[in-house]
């Protein structure tokens, strides 16, 4: 079944799933402090292995990394739970999303003293009272709307709603600036979002007080690069615009592992 073009638009959140590893690494920190513990954040129809580019450059460079699980159950919930698993990280964090993420990063960095920076991937940067729907219509250009499909209980107790995107459809969506066999990869490794999150308002966010970058893919598909852009505005942000689609962890992981190294130096 699918969610009408409203609904569906507003999935657009995060794409994810297998990651590419490409040889190459950014400058080293040269900061005095001790260096930050760098936790990744995947969005919605992903997994953790989105950010495996990255994450070997930032080891490589000597960072600890963490690459959390998001539930994709909720902003409020997944936030919770981001922050339940920040409170285990002793010293000093840089947080970093893609996509959904945003949300909750947003949401769950605030009032937590160990997060220093937080660095947006093609991702959302919430307003208290944003959703993914209201973002996403804020300009013209997504194509997730006609690509979600949407899995409930065949008893129809409608317990549950679960969105994927249609697999033939994703590598035009979410990996346009990479071969179609790899786009495939993702699409058959996507975990679905739960429904409900794509209306859901974010809170107050933490980017109102803490140090924040962007990357920003400008032939993003998913979610239109003139609302990353006011989002970063808005946050004001420190900007980085590269050529890549909306998985630019994956195309261009050398790029954006040097802004979560920037973002790392300038805050220890």
């Amino acid at each position: 079944m699918k969610l009408s073009l409203r609904n569906a638009a507003l999935g657009l959140a995060l794409a994810g799933g297998v990651a590419a590893l490409v040889p190459g690494v950014a400058a080293a920190s040269t900061a005095s402090g001790p260096k930050p513990t760098v936790v990744l954040v995947h969005g919605a129809w992903a997994d953790g292995s989105t950010w495996s580019g990255v994450t070997e450059r930032l080891q490589h460079d000597g960072y600890t990394v963490d690459v959390v699980a998001n539930p994709l159950r909720g902003v409020a919930s997944d936030s919770k739970y981001l922050g339940d698993f920040l409170a285990t990280i002793d010293g000093p964090v840089v947080l970093v999303a893609h996509s959904y993420g945003g949300f909750l990063i947003s949401n769950a960095a605030r009032d937590n003293t160990n997060v220093k920076a937080l660095v947006y991937v093609d991702a959302y940067v919430p307003a208290e009272g944003d959703s993914l729907l209201s973002l996403t219509e804020l300009n013209p250009g997504s194509q997730v709307g006609p690509a979600i499909r949407t899995v409930s209980p065949k008893d129809g107790s409608g317990s549950y709603t679960d969105t994927y995107i249609q697999p033939d459809l994703f590598p035009g969506i979410f990996a346009n600036d990479e071969p179609k066999k790899k786009g495939a990869m993702l699409a058959a490794g996507q975990r679905p979002l739960d429904a409900s999150t794509l209306g859901e308002p974010s809170g107050t966010p933490a980017w109102t007080s803490i140090p924040t970058w962007d990357v920003i893919g400008t032939v993003d598909n998913v979610i239109p690069p003139a609302t990353q852009r006011y989002m970063a505005k808005r946050a004001n942000a420190h900007t980085t615009e590269i050529k890549a689609a909306h998985l630019s962890m994956v195309s261009q992981p050398e790029k954006v592992e040097r802004v979560i190294v920037e973002a790392a130096r300038k805050t220890s």
